[in-house]
């Protein structure tokens, strides 16, 4: 997931959906002066395109933003017919269509090794941006994934975020007993299945064994074989407790921040990202991300923490000039400063000069002290796995499916390698 970003995620219902345009088509314009460009970053990559316009008089945008799922089902299709942008949306790692890896290996983007700030590139960050050893992505964003609590919901319902995994379950009793619901979740946009999962996994299955990805590529370990077992247990736990609003599987993750803007659930299990959503749809709402509780010894919390999704340059862009001009910026201390304030990342490079989010004061700690771990899939082997378990958390919420099927079915997906 990557998520966004870190959403992040997949499977193709139908390969004709078309972008949803904020300023012209992608492919408007061969002009030298005129720069195409796809994002997911809604809400967060208008500022930068202005910020870019204003320092480069003269230069158009014809941007598009679309969802995660939506853009995922266009982005290699267009690439393959020659019909994608010059710069578009890139995922770190290797776990969905959009991902690094994924659209790297077949040429479809521009090496970027050479841009000055790619040797800047902390190590965490350059493992996932790069393929075969070229960067191909231009990753300014650090995100982690936790639960968000609107402020003053929770005031007005007097309590207080939860410690451990008995207080988070005790959480969700009291806030359902009170008419709203601890969390909203809009699970009709599969990737957001993945999310709450992931936070339950890295202290879960992390939090003793921070080898696992490890094993895994060894063959050592398996989901269905391991503490995913348990994360996956949990997050039904947290389901039949009452910790999310009712339907769920009919609520969009548009809906689901709406839910948790306007106080009608007390929060939100999701990416930092969210956060300047939130804060969009009320103004005057204060947010504070917090480690999701998985067991009754906060020692052992790990949350997942990982390079967001960044941008890169297609191979065959009509004005490639213009494109890398973009892409400099967005990894520029101007370019970094807007994006990470706008969408409520932390910088992938230092001395960058952004404002960290006073809400992310937990994340930033849990960061510094190397108790993060990276989203999951950006360390499995094909997109396969990811769809697999999107897919299959859908199921196990409409009764179609069992946790121990969905496992399985990620273990054939990951053991098929790349």
């Amino acid at each position: 997931m990557r998520i966004k970003r870190f959403a992040a995620v997949v499977a193709a219902t139908t390969m004709t959906i078309a972008f949803t345009a904020c300023s012209g088509g992608t492919n408007a314009s061969t002009d030298a002066n005129t720069l195409t460009l796809a994002s997911v970053d809604q809400g967060s990559v208008e500022d930068v395109v202005k910020a870019f316009e204003d320092a480069n008089p003269g230069v158009k945008v014809n941007f598009t933003t679309s969802g995660a799922d939506q853009y995922q089902q266009q982005i290699r299709t267009q690439l393959a017919s020659g019909t994608a942008p010059d710069v578009m949306t890139v995922w770190p790692g290797n776990g969905n269509p959009g991902a690094t890896f994924v659209l790297a290996e077949p040429g479809y983007l521009m090496d970027l090794s050479d841009q000055p700030w790619a040797a800047q590139l902390p190590e965490s960050v350059k493992s996932v941006a790069q393929y075969d050893g070229k960067t191909y992505n231009a990753i300014f964003g650090l995100n982690g994934i936790g639960a968000i609590y609107n402020q003053e919901a929770m005031e007005k319902a007097q309590l207080t975020p939860p410690g451990t995994w008995t207080e988070l379950l005790t959480f969700c009793r009291n806030a359902a007993a009170k008419g709203t619901p601890a969390f909203a979740l809009g699970i009709q946009d599969n990737w957001v299945t993945q999310i709450a999962l992931f936070a339950l996994v890295a202290t879960t299955v992390y939090g003793n064994d921070r080898d696992f990805d490890t094993k895994m590529q060894a063959g050592q370990a398996t989901f269905a074989d391991s503490e995913w077992t348990t994360a996956m247990a949990k997050y039904q736990e947290m389901n039949e407790t009452g910790c999310f609003q009712e339907s769920p599987l009919s609520t969009s993750y548009e809906a689901s921040q709406e839910l948790a803007a306007t106080g009608k659930t007390l929060g939100i299990i999701q990416g930092n990202w969210v956060v300047a959503l939130l804060k969009g749809k009320n103004p005057s709402g204060t947010f504070v991300l917090k480690p999701l509780p998985a067991t009754d010894d906060p020692a052992t919390f790990v949350m997942p923490a990982a390079a967001g999704a960044g941008y890169g340059v297609n191979a065959k862009a009509k004005n490639t000039d213009l494109a890398l001009k973009f892409v400099n910026f967005v990894m520029s201390p101007e370019g970094m400063r807007v994006f990470n304030a706008k969408q409520g990342s932390l910088p992938s490079l230092p001395n960058s000069g952004s404002e960290v989010d006073p809400a992310f004061t937990d994340l930033t700690t849990f960061i510094n002290d190397n108790r993060t771990v990276p989203f999951m899939d950006q360390l499995w082997p094909n997109a396969k796995v990811q769809q697999t378990m999107l897919s299959g958390l859908q199921e196990i919420f409409s009764d179609q499916a069992t946790a121990q099927q969905v496992l399985t079915r990620m273990d054939a997906e990951y053991q098929a390698g790349s």
